[in-house]
């Protein structure tokens, strides 16, 4: 069965959504499933912006061929070479053998990697500035490198004011028969997955989103197209807002996570009376994780929503408790930026995370790491009392 959805005039959303998919890159955990963006333009000339991926590949070649409605293709724009959306290349122009293949210079190094037969295809490159006319559409190419990917390009409908934007400004979610996000409440659906997505996959590349953000500030963008998620066709300063601060790795709220280890339960205990005392002096929202229970993609999420993070580790084979460790490498390799931490140590022995985290913690850049640390040795008790008030007191007015 078809599923093809009007986006604007002459344009036409052709994509699908996949529920069964577990893992995005095969790392990400998707319970909300995904969905692959591609875009008809049925004008003079016909073109498809981005194919799909290969998981929806039936019904993707299905709703192309219903758009086409017997005509040829006559353009296939490739504005990103990452499989998840270059993955029915092969299949559309042994389809349309006639069809011209449109990308950047490296997008065609990329695709001849993914694709030998490339290099029997009709091509035509274009670059940053160049136009090309279906008709009444002319698309302008915005270069977008390294948002995520070097070969990224951006095209501009200057008919519909609308950006096609590659990955940016998407998010993980399967789009229930819907397509813009004004059809949802973004916030309860999909504000989370996307900060997630920008996060984890994005995060890293601050100053190139700026760089292209200042770029897209020149043009009278009315319409956002991404390659996953919902589009949008009304308060685009809302994603455009948080893209504006997660870019510049300023956190969304002045807020709390509590980041804990537990091997039995005692760390943990400690994580909840730290979390409840910080509430009690008025610390507003804040949320306990558990680094073991927790995927680190989720983690990783709410470093971008909130300023203030709680470490509370055990010390594993004189070390740092593995998952942490990786929590904490994970936050050095996406780059993560102007945010206070505090760190809390527990062993029955030789507790000596907090400096083995601290100087981890230094990898990063502009952030704070409190000098008050909490020791527990074994448990925490009444006697802990004070070190306790101490510790969320140095939190509450970081």
């Amino acid at each position: 069965m078809k599923g093809i959805k009007k986006v604007a005039d002459g344009i036409f959303w052709i994509g699908g959504s996949d529920r069964r998919l577990e893992r995005f890159e095969n790392i990400f955990p998707i319970p909300e499933g995904v969905s692959y963006n591609s875009y008809f333009i049925d004008d003079d000339k016909t073109a498809v912006f981005d194919t799909a991926d290969i998981t929806v590949a039936d019904q993707y070649i299905e709703n192309l061929k219903d758009a086409l409605a017997g005509r040829k293709l006559d353009y296939l724009v490739v504005l990103h070479m990452e499989p998840d959306h270059c993955s029915l290349i092969d299949k559309v122009v042994a389809l349309f053998p006639e069809v011209t293949v449109v990308g950047g210079k490296q997008t065609f190094t990329f695709m001849q990697q993914f694709f030998p037969q490339t290099a029997d295809f009709n091509k035509f490159e274009v670059k940053e500035g160049d136009t090309l006319s279906t008709g009444s559409h002319t698309f302008s190419f915005v270069a977008a490198p390294m948002v995520h990917w070097p070969e990224v390009l951006f095209a501009y409908d200057d008919k519909n004011k609308a950006l096609l934007s590659a990955d940016a400004f998407g998010t993980f979610g399967a789009l229930d028969g819907g397509i813009f996000a004004d059809e949802f409440d973004f916030e309860k659906d999909f504000l989370a997955s996307a900060r997630r997505y920008y996060a984890n996959i994005v995060g890293k590349y601050g100053p190139q989103v700026q760089a292209v953000l200042k770029k897209a500030a020149g043009l009278d963008i009315q319409m956002l197209l991404p390659l996953h998620g919902p589009v949008w066709r009304k308060n685009l300063d809302v994603i455009l807002g948080k893209y504006q601060k997660w870019s510049t790795y300023e956190s969304e709220e002045d807020s709390v996570i509590v980041v804990y280890g537990s091997l039995y339960g005692h760390t943990a205990s400690a994580a909840e009376a730290v979390a409840a005392q910080l509430r009690d002096k008025g610390a507003g929202n804040v949320r306990v994780y558990d680094v073991s229970g927790t995927d680190v993609s989720y983690l990783i999420g709410e470093v971008w929503r909130a300023r203030k993070i709680v470490l509370m580790c055990p010390t594993y084979n004189n070390g740092v408790y593995p998952p942490m460790e990786n929590f904490i490498t994970d936050m050095a390799a996406l780059g993560v930026q102007n945010r206070v931490f505090a760190l809390a140590q527990n062993g029955t022995w030789a507790p000596v995370t907090g400096k083995l985290m601290s100087e981890k913690l230094s990898a990063l850049k502009n952030v704070t790491v409190l000098e008050n640390v909490l020791t527990i040795k074994s448990a925490l008790h009444a006697t802990d009392a004070d070190a306790l008030n101490n510790f969320t007191d140095a939190i509450v007015s970081a």
